[in-house]
């Protein structure tokens, strides 16, 4: 069986014609897709014995609604979609005045080790397809019935871990004749793998990247992020340096405060030293408390935010969303884990 959702039109256009099919029914079940069908028989312009022949040849297999949250706060949405293996995978839907923000997952569950992250706990499971990615961009839009005009790389998982997966979805997120997303209008999130952030940087993107940093030093940022045991703050600052030299594109740095481990004045003075000379940009996030992990949020918000900027550093501290029905990344997921594994 194929996977002809995660193909581009001239792709799937090739693919007909090895089972002697025109080429222009491409575009017809391209189109198809991106109107949120579900099964091939809702393609009603083609013909019964194509659907026929597509259902034989073809997978097509949305997600399922395993579980649906809503903010009573803020309308934000939760969704743990149920995939056709029967694993499980998170996406959010974020209302904002300038238009409706879906974050998505790249792979069920992460094996980047973050202490602070409910994605990582039980480790990677495997990467999602480009249509699975889709999908929850896609589905999204039709349960809620809210148009979705960005999109974050910021779920489950690292995007750069699953690279050309990635690479393939934001084609098809941008083509014309799919969702018509502009790389202006997306963000990846990444841990900081060095190497493929310099990969990146050559495919010349206009998408926002936001690596998250969370410490300005190796000792304070291997200890809470394993990654940089391998890389190192020193070295993902300079391929960030040349990201920004090859695409012209800032970058954001993701900065969880964590009570007592990352938030001393010391620590934002290094930061600041590390940033000097490179337009940049540090989003000040609250920690979003997980179970299984005894971090806790920083009560030093407003001061380190403040001696950041002292030092000419752009700052922004990120708006919760969501906070009341488990919304940020691997929360839901997780719970689910724990009620099955308490069920067995």
């Amino acid at each position: 069986m194929t996977d002809i959702k995660s193909m581009l039109p001239e792709e799937l256009a090739a693919w007909l014609k090895g089972l002697g099919e025109p080429a222009f029914r491409a575009g017809q079940i391209f189109r198809w897709f991106y109107r949120g069908a579900a099964s091939f028989d809702e393609m009603t312009d083609l013909s019964k014995a194509l659907r026929e022949k597509l259902a034989r040849e073809a997978i097509l297999s949305p997600p399922e609604v395993a579980r649906k949250q809503v903010s009573a706060q803020d309308g934000t949405i939760k969704y743990l979609w149920r995939l056709a293996d029967g694993n499980c995978v998170e996406s959010v839907l974020m209302r904002y005045q300038h238009g409706n923000t879906v974050c998505i997952s790249c792979q069920v569950g992460c094996r980047m080790g973050c202490a602070f992250c409910a994605s990582t706990i039980a480790g990677k499971v495997r990467d999602l397809t480009p249509a699975e990615m889709l999908d929850q961009v896609l589905f999204t839009q039709l349960d809620s019935g809210a148009p979705v005009s960005n999109i974050v790389l910021m779920g489950i998982g690292e995007p750069l871990d699953n690279f050309d997966t990635v690479m393939r979805f934001l084609e098809l997120v941008n083509h014309p004749d799919g969702l018509n997303i502009g790389m202006r209008h997306i963000s990846l999130s990444t841990c900081g793998l060095a190497e493929q952030i310099d990969k990146l940087a050559g495919y010349r993107l206009q998408l926002t990247l936001s690596v998250s940093l969370h410490a300005p030093d190796d000792e304070t940022r291997s200890r809470i992020m394993p990654v940089n045991r391998a890389v190192g703050v020193e070295r993902l600052l300079d391929s960030c340096r040349r990201y920004f030299q090859t695409t012209g594109r800032r970058i954001s740095y993701e900065y969880a405060l964590i009570d007592g481990v990352n938030d001393a004045d010391w620590q934002a003075d290094l930061l600041a030293r590390r940033l000097r000379g490179m337009p940049a940009h540090v989003n000040l996030i609250g920690l979003n408390e997980v179970e299984e992990s005894p971090l806790r949020p920083s009560r030093r918000m407003a001061a380190f935010q403040k001696r950041l900027e002292d030092r000419g550093v752009t700052v922004t501290v990120r708006r919760k969303l969501g906070s009341d029905i488990d919304a940020s990344c691997g929360q839901l997921r997780r719970r689910a884990m724990r009620e099955a594994e308490r069920k067995i």
